[in-house]
């Protein structure tokens, strides 16, 4: 965990939330004041799928999954998470229930922005309920292109993708991203997975530094993304 002297404000990360990004610093201290602040244990169920929304989550400190689990009980992960990300913002916007399982990979600390607090915000700034609409529609369009890569695109091509987003992006590589969390993100097997990285090594794209995978030719590996 952060120490009190290490951690970010929540006004900060508000900040960077495209819908919260139109407010003056302010008004997002004002909202960080009124956030609820939570902690979880690796493994912990933070909400499940059709519950009840509490709110919007912030996270400070951590790593979370959101997932989806198939009629025969396969978890399907949909997004890996870290700090500063947000998570359940259309069932905070729209009112509704949960649309998917959150649970922690790691310990987590995280801030909860209640309903009833997220309701009064949108009502009170007309600016921020119309930026909502806008990176609802950049999700819905991310979404899209996730369900084509599924479907369209053979496992190397989706592990490459993963791979050289997995290098910018310090959330899918945190704690609990293993090669099984990575393969439930990936619609495929955690053997499938590891057959694929042996091939990648085996070409001189990647090399394994213990348990942490490196990039070594990021154009080859650029060039398999595209397939």
């Amino acid at each position: 965990m952060k120490t009190p002297e290490s951690a970010t404000p929540l006004n900060e990360y508000l900040a960077e939330i495209p819908y919260f990004s139109v407010l003056v610093p302010g008004e997002l201290a004002g909202l960080a004041r009124e956030a609820i602040h939570l902690t979880f244990s690796p493994d912990e169920a933070i909400f499940f799928e059709g519950d009840e929304s509490r709110g919007l989550w912030i996270i400070e400190d951590g790593n979370i999954k959101i997932t989806k689990l198939s009629l025969a009980g396969n978890e399907y992960i949909l997004h890996l998470l870290g700090p500063g990300d947000s998570f359940n913002d259309i069932a905070a916007l729209d009112g509704g229930p949960t649309p998917a399982n959150a649970i922690a990979m790691s310990p987590v600390s995280a801030w909860l922005l209640p309903t009833e607090m997220m309701e009064r915000t949108l009502d009170r700034y007309p600016v921020m309920a119309h930026a909502a609409l806008k990176m609802m529609g950049a999700r819905i369009r991310a979404l899209g292109h996730q369900i084509e890569d599924l479907t369209l695109y053979p496992v190397i091509v989706r592990l490459a993708r993963f791979l050289l987003a997995q290098a910018e992006n310090p959330s899918l590589s945190g704690p609990g991203v293993t090669r099984a969390a990575i393969a439930a993100h990936l619609a495929t097997t955690p053997e499938t997975i590891s057959r694929v990285l042996a091939k990648l090594q085996d070409t001189g794209v990647i090399r394994f530094d213990r348990h942490k995978i490196m990039i070594t030719n990021a154009e080859l590996l650029r060039t398999m993304a595209v397939r």
